[in-house]
């Protein structure tokens, strides 16, 4: 399947490109290029071949949740820049 420079030129204009005639004829091939190939591929038989929505399985990175003892407060304010002893404290943001 080929596509005509004329097609490509349309093409151009929908998505608001400036493409002088050495770019359209560039495209027109490289696009016709990928067309063949996309024709090549509907030749083979995909039967009984289940679809998938990538090109490879993916597994879960996640750790599961699980109920864990929380940091206690001086442990947490213990590497704080600034803290009263309660609380974080930072630069007020307005």
């Amino acid at each position: 399947m080929k596509i005509t420079a004329a097609e490509v030129f349309h093409v151009a204009q929908l998505a608001r490109l400036d493409l002088d005639a050495e770019a359209v004829e560039r495209f027109s091939e490289q696009i016709g290029t990928v067309l063949e190939y996309m024709d090549t591929l509907q030749g083979v038989d995909t039967e009984g071949v289940a679809g998938t929505s990538h090109a490879i399985s993916l597994t879960n990175a996640f750790r599961e949740d699980g109920v864990k003892d929380h940091l206690d407060r001086d442990a947490a304010l213990k590497n704080a820049p600034q803290s009263d002893e309660e609380h974080f404290l930072v630069p007020r943001v307005i």
